[in-house]
């Protein structure tokens, strides 16, 4: 009786009980994907060691960046796009939060953020938001950044009157698709993604997010009394290195400031311990070899 109760209950949900399509495994030694996709872009800046350990940001990936506020999230992920713009690839700035005339207080400061595309929802306030994205991303852009996901969302979902769940699917559907290169310019999009915090310094928005990004950037302040240092750190990077620090300013009238000399120094530092702790090892097996630990019967055997 129970078990017909589970299975009518399971049955009346919205959950499928039979699959669309056939299942179909996959051996990676038969796929094959474009060398564009594993050829990172360039800012320019030491930033380009923090993405990736090639160097730079790596087309067809997703970045979420996070941090405390104020820190300086909209200012660091404008510089980066601003930067790789610069070189020759095609960008985009989403902003699902400022109007023309914030940006343009940001442009007076950091002239090269006028040089981007840029698509303020708020222009489009009596269009569906959801045609309004797709419209603008169809033509193809290597690099794109969402400021911000929940603020998007948040529009897309009363605008068009889904519940949160089906908003973020299709967004998340969208993000992949341009991944993919399924655009007009066939650019295989990489995504930055501004995301809120918690006042409890909680990530806002469901696990899926976190699970289909690349990469999770974190900016904050160093956490000293009155203090203004600010750092950038992965704690999630699966083309770079995790939890090495990159300090920056804000000081600087046109770009962002970031402190170089302090990340070699750090990373210098960072590669001594790793060959010392590596020598530590080698001895520690060494001396294992020399003396090898004897069971308590030959200590018996060696007292009688």
């Amino acid at each position: 009786m129970a078990k017909r109760i589970r299975t009518r209950a399971r049955n009346q949900s919205n959950v499928p009980t039979k699959l669309s399509k056939k299942l179909k495994l996959v051996k990676m030694s038969n796929v094959k994907f474009d060398d564009k996709l594993f050829t990172p872009m360039n800012t320019g800046n030491i930033t380009d060691k923090l993405f990736s350990t090639e160097g730079g940001i790596f087309p067809g990936t997703n970045v979420i960046g996070i941090g405390d506020p104020g820190v300086g999230k909209s200012t660091v992920l404008l510089d980066i796009l601003a930067d790789v713009a610069a070189t020759g690839k095609k960008c985009l700035f989403i902003s699902g939060e400022m109007n023309q005339i914030d940006m343009f207080g940001y442009v007076k400061r950091y002239p090269k953020f006028g040089e981007l595309d840029i698509l303020f929802l708020g222009d489009y306030a009596e269009e569906n938001p959801q045609l309004v994205i797709e419209q603008a991303l169809k033509k193809g852009y290597d690099l794109v950044l969402m400021d911000s996901w929940a603020e998007i969302n948040d529009t897309v979902k009363e605008c068009c009157h889904i519940t949160s769940g089906a908003t973020e699917k299709w967004l998340l559907n969208l993000m992949t698709k341009h991944n993919k290169g399924g655009n007009r310019g066939k650019h295989y999009t990489t995504f930055l993604m501004i995301q809120q915090m918690t006042k409890g310094g909680n990530f806002v928005g469901s696990n899926k997010i976190k699970h289909m990004t690349t990469a999770m950037l974190e900016m904050k302040f160093d956490g000293y009394e009155n203090s203004d240092q600010r750092y950038i750190e992965f704690s999630k990077n699966r083309r770079g290195p995790v939890g090495k620090r990159l300090y920056f300013s804000l000081k600087a009238p046109d770009h962002v400031d970031y402190n170089s000399e302090k990340f070699a120094i750090d990373e210098t530092s960072r590669a001594q311990i790793e060959i010392e702790k590596e020598q530590l090892s080698a001895d520690g097996a060494r001396f294992d070899d020399l003396f090898p630990m004897m069971d308590s019967n030959e200590f018996d055997r060696t007292d009688a």
